[in-house]
Parts: C-alpha cells; structure tokens; sequence
C-alpha cells in the first residue's frame, strides 16, 4: 500500500498532473489541477479519477486518507508499493 501526498488545485482551466514539489516540512507532494470546483466532494472526485488513469489503477484502489476537505490531501493507493506509484507518476 502507497501513501501519496498531493496538493491540489481546483477550479483550474484543465485537470493535469504540473510534477512534484517539497511541502513546508521538505517532503514531496504531488501538484494536481483539476476543473471540478470543491462543491459536494465534487474536486475531490475528480483528483481520484485523474490519479486512477495516471497510476493505471482502479478508482476503487485510491482512497482519501487526510484532507477531504484542505487543499493538502494524503491519498491510499492499495496494490502498489511506494516506489512503484512515484516511477509510474514521474515522467507524466
């Protein structure tokens, strides 16, 4: 089970990956756009979609961990190791 750090930005022009960056603490986090505004889960929704298509994994396999409702959010991906999660999101 993996454990990704993404920080995300809704209500943007188009929903894309922009890369990793380093959060206050230095750890890395993932900065994810998407065009859903953050009504009824509607941003976050959309993030678990978008990440399910990048990591080629079911949606069923993401889960929101931390952050349902900040900007910083902690996000589960069952059936991946941490390793094999940050090869198939480097390079998007």
């Amino acid at each position: 089970m993996a454990n990704l750090a993404v920080r995300l930005t809704p209500g943007a022009s188009t929903d894309r990956i922009d890369g990793w960056d380093v959060d206050a603490d230095g750890r890395p986090v993932l900065k994810v756009r998407v065009r859903a505004r953050p009504v009824e889960g509607e941003a976050n929704d959309a993030l678990i979609k978008l990440l399910a298509r990048a990591l080629g994994a079911p949606k069923s396999a993401l889960a929101i961990q931390r952050g349902g409702q900040s900007r910083t959010k902690m996000i589960e991906v069952a059936g991946l190791s941490n390793d094999e999660m940050r090869s198939r999101l480097t390079g998007l």
